[in-house]
């Protein structure tokens, strides 16, 4: 997709995958500003790079508010985002300036998927804890009840938030002989769960049955802290949670108790609040607990494509052209 030859200023926040970098190359913009780093844009550098910008590039840590539209100023067209979440943008402000908005769902699915099969068995077989035995010399002879964890043989799993993701995770642990899958979200979904003869229950009712619970809702003022004390005191002591969705939707000092004080067995998180957490943070001294830097898409092959699918979704905005993936306000 070219653009005809005319000034116009397009601003990448971040170096992105070569796929869309050389669809990018291609595009005949005058000027492409892009932030020549891995590491985030700091705030300075940002507001100086989107001045005047008729498109902007973005990833998901690019908090993308009033101050940064303001800067942008009136030709701001389209924000293409390199993520399927959009809740680093400002969409009230940007509805109200009548700017399109283009992210990369779907694509992320089935990558996303397999860090949470992956994730959930790290943790409920407790992997890292049996590498460091290996290592410190704790590992001596068989003894039966040693490192022992949770098996998804006969389990039941629930599951927060039967999306995309949600189905393509319950896709992948069905074969593993689960017994039942839950799932709660706004409303039931009986055509995505008769695939999986998933049933939709009450919040409450998940939490107590399931022994694993995993969630993949999307982040909103409705599931903001939504897995908190009162969540974790009616899950069994055996359960273990997983998170792949957004750092916010659990209650992260209440998890932290939770896990000390054996309320819920294990947990492993993909997500945290904030990213990155602290060094510091009480939850990285828990040995049941699990903690990735974020890295549910990270696999060349979706990496590439999600970057072509962001540049595609930039140059249709550019041209007034319907997007790939528009983000409809």
């Amino acid at each position: 997709m070219r653009l005809t030859a005319r000034l116009m200023k397009v601003f990448v926040t971040r170096r992105i995958p070569p796929e869309g970098q050389a669809l990018l190359a291609q595009a005949g913009i005058s000027n492409v500003e892009q932030w020549e780093s891995d590491e985030p844009i700091s705030r300075e550098d940002l507001l100086k790079g989107v001045a005047g910008a008729q498109g902007i590039l973005c990833l998901l840590s690019d908090k993308i508010d009033k101050k940064i539209l303001d800067t942008a100023g009136s030709n701001l067209k389209v924000i293409s985002t390199l993520s399927v979440g959009v809740d680093h943008l400002a969409l009230d402000e940007i509805k109200k300036r009548g700017i399109r908005v283009g992210y990369t769902p779907d694509v992320l699915t089935d990558a996303t998927a397999e860090l949470a099969v992956a994730l959930l068995l790290t943790t409920s077989r407790r992997l890292p804890e049996g590498i460091e035995e290996v290592k410190n010399g704790g590992w001596t002879s068989w003894k039966p009840l040693w490192m022992c964890g949770h098996q998804l043989l006969n389990s039941t799993v629930g599951i927060i938030g039967l999306g995309r993701i949600g189905q393509a995770i319950a896709r992948r642990l069905k074969p593993f002989g689960v017994q039942k899958f839950l799932y709660t979200g706004r409303q039931p979904k009986p055509k995505e769960a008769a695939e999986f003869q998933a049933e939709f229950v009450p919040l409450d009712q998940l939490a107590a049955q399931s022994d694993f619970v995993v969630v993949s809702c999307a982040l909103t003022p409705d599931t903001k802290l939504l897995c908190n004390k009162n969540f974790f005191q009616k899950m069994k002591k055996t359960a273990v949670l997983v998170n792949i969705s957004r750092g916010d939707v659990v209650n992260q000092e209440d998890l932290y108790e939770a896990l000390t004080n054996n309320q819920i067995a294990a947990a492993g998180l993909d997500v945290t609040s904030p990213e990155p957490l602290p060094t510091n943070h009480p939850l990285l001294s828990l040995k049941n607990c699990v903690i990735l830097p974020h890295i549910g898409s990270a696999t060349y092959g979706t990496r590439n494509v999600m970057s072509v699918l962001a540049v595609n979704n930039l140059l249709a905005g550019l041209k007034g052209e319907p997007m790939p993936n528009e983000f409809k306000l």
